[in-house]
């Protein structure tokens, strides 16, 4: 790890998330006061504020720092929302999204990792924060959430997720396949209406059991 952590915390707020137009203020403050190098496995801890994903097993990775910013930017959770994130990892998303004032619901599938995000969270004070062991492919719930962030990519868009938001709520999602994938916001402007925006192209890992799209035989 640097040898100031608090240096490098600067440096990766300074030069990989304002720099990917990350410049919310509240967003900005709480990467400031998450310890990012907390959440991150001890054998990954010298990188903990690099530009990169880190493994976490089973195919898992926490994102890179300035993709957890676009996330946390475009959502503008705020106090008392309540909010749904898919894909619990190290807990460091559900962490942040909690000092932003939201009332954070983490669905983990992998039930180690799930018992390690608790322990990491139980161990930086973080309260508003429920990990759950829970397959987010099956989600049937609606109108609930006023912000979710599902951090796996869906290879298909699975209405499921919009259907959850409460009227004005906002999801985060990332659809499509390698080689490009595709960042939106979709916000629920109406009973029976959602509006979608691009944000940014990425790749990141699918969503285990995600729906996916027809195979072609000939």
């Amino acid at each position: 790890m640097h040898a100031n952590p608090e240096i490098a915390r600067r440096q990766m707020i300074d030069q990989q998330v304002r720099t990917w137009d990350v410049l919310d203020d509240r967003v900005l403050d709480v990467f400031a006061r998450v310890s990012r190098d907390r959440y991150v496995p001890e054998s990954f801890r010298d990188v903990a504020f690099a530009d990169a994903a880190i493994p976490l097993g089973h195919g898992q990775g926490m994102l890179p720092p300035k993709v957890d910013g676009r996330i946390l930017q475009a959502l503008a959770v705020n106090c008392g929302e309540d909010v749904l994130d898919v894909g619990t990892g190290s807990g460091f998303l559900a962490a942040c999204l909690a000092a932003l004032g939201g009332s954070v619901r983490s669905l983990e599938i992998f039930e180690d990792l799930a018992a390690s995000a608790r322990l990491t969270l139980r161990a930086d004070s973080v309260t508003g924060v429920s990990v759950e062991v829970a397959d987010a492919s099956r989600l049937e719930e609606t109108d609930r959430y006023d912000a979710i962030a599902v951090t796996a990519s869906l290879p298909v868009y699975d209405a499921r997720f919009e259907r959850a938001l409460k009227l004005g709520g906002r999801l985060f999602v990332i659809t499509g396949q390698r080689p490009v994938m595709e960042a939106r916001l979709v916000t629920r402007i109406a009973e029976n209406e959602w509006r979608s925006e691009a944000l940014f192209e990425t790749v990141v890992e699918p969503l285990i059991n995600a729906p996916q799209p027809p195979t072609f035989h000939f």
